[in-house]
C-alpha cells in the first residue's frame, strides 16, 4: 500500500478570503482556467476576482475532493438541493417589490 504524504499548508496571515457566486471555466489542451468572480443585483459585468489556472488531471483530482467533501457534507446536514425552475440570475435579479402573482 502507498504511503500517504502529509503536505503542511501554511495559509498567509494576510490572505483575504473572496466570496464568489460564479466562475466561467475554459480550458486548452493543458490546462484549464477558473475565472472566479461574485455578480450582485444591478451589476452587468462582474470583475473576476480570482484566477486559477490547473493541469487537467489536478481539476479531475480537484472534482474528486470536491465530490467527497460534498457527500460528507451532505451525510452531516443533509442534501444539497439544486434549484430546478430556476437559475441563481433569476435569485438574484427578480424584483423583490413585486411578489409573483397567486397561481390560479
Amino acid at each position: 500500500m502507498p504511503q500517504v504524504r502529509q503536505i503542511n499548508i501554511e495559509l498567509p496571515e494576510d490572505l483575504k478570503a473572496t466570496y464568489a457566486n460564479v466562475v466561467r471555466v475554459a480550458h486548452t489542451p493543458g490546462e484549464f482556467i477558473l475565472d472566479f468572480s461574485a455578480i450582485l443585483p444591478g451589476e452587468l459585468k462582474p470583475r473576476v476576482a480570482s484566477r486559477i489556472v490547473m493541469s487537467p488531471l489536478g481539476l479531475k483530482l480537484l472534482l474528486k475532493a470536491l465530490s467527497e467533501n460534498i457527500a460528507r457534507y451532505e451525510t452531516n446536514f443533509g442534501e444539497i438541493k439544486t434549484p430546478e425552475t430556476h437559475t441563481l440570475a433569476d435569485d438574484l435579479f427578480h424584483s423583490t417589490s413585486n411578489p409573483p402573482a397567486p397561481e390560479a
